[in-house]
């Protein structure tokens, strides 16, 4: 039986709320019963540094009464590993945040804590790393990590934000889906589109897709379908 809690978010925020506003009550369901988060600020959005990126997740888990602590303000990997009731990693930019990982060695660690059941919550490129590998990631390749392997908490990928091709547009760049396909021209991992405001949640062996979106699901070889808000257990199958 898998001990495993996780939360995959696509986005932190959504149009018209604050940071992570939108999915405050399930962060306070999710994390109940643990007193200290070590946030993973690696991906740092827009450039700011860890600090800048640390002090916004500290503002909003203390308004939900959680203590928080950036991974970089500990001596070392075993002490901050070792504060950690739970993790949450977030969003920015996929690439970065998964070289930093590498650099640090904190991948396995990371994964051993997780499957032994700390739990853990990203958001947009803090859920990419929840899946096989990164390359679904809707982010430049700004540096080059050694492995686009991530954590495999998941058997398969995400691509969060998925955006559905509007009709009306004139951009003529490829759409999500199209580039969804060339990634399955090389690699067989199911990958789920994670619409904003949707998110899985992860809890042993069941999987739950919640939130007001559908979520679209590309297999290689298949069409793409759509799957309601719910059970979504053959995800791990």
């Amino acid at each position: 039986m898998s001990n495993k809690n996780i939360l995959i978010v696509s986005t932190s925020t959504v149009h018209g709320k604050g940071y992570l506003e939108y999915i405050q009550d399930e962060i306070s369901n999710f994390f109940e019963g643990c007193k200290n988060i070590l946030f993973i600020p690696f991906a740092r959005p827009g450039g700011i540094t860890w600090d800048e990126y640390t002090a916004i997740a500290r503002k909003k888990f203390e308004e939900l009464d959680f203590n928080v602590k950036g991974i970089h303000e500990f001596n070392n990997t075993e002490d901050a590993l070792a504060y950690a009731d739970g993790f949450f990693t977030g969003g920015g930019n996929t690439f970065e945040l998964v070289d930093q990982l590498y650099k640090h060695e904190l991948l396995n660690p990371l994964k051993a804590e997780i499957e032994n059941g700390k739990p853990y919550m990203g958001t947009s490129a803090g859920s990419n790393i929840t899946g096989v590998s990164v390359k679904t990631t809707n982010d430049m390749p700004i540096v080059y990590p050694p492995s686009f392997d991530a954590l495999g908490l998941v058997p398969f990928n995400i691509n969060p934000h998925y955006l559905d091709p509007d009709p009306n547009s004139k951009h003529m760049g490829e759409t999500r889906e199209t580039r969804i396909k060339e990634f399955h021209h090389y690699n067989s991992e199911t990958v789920v589109g994670l619409r904003e405001g949707s998110w899985l949640r992860v809890s042993g062996n069941y999987i739950e897709l919640r939130g007001p979106h559908t979520a679209r699901i590309f297999d290689a070889g298949q069409e793409p379908r759509e799957v309601e808000p719910g059970n979504v257990g053959f995800l791990l199958q």
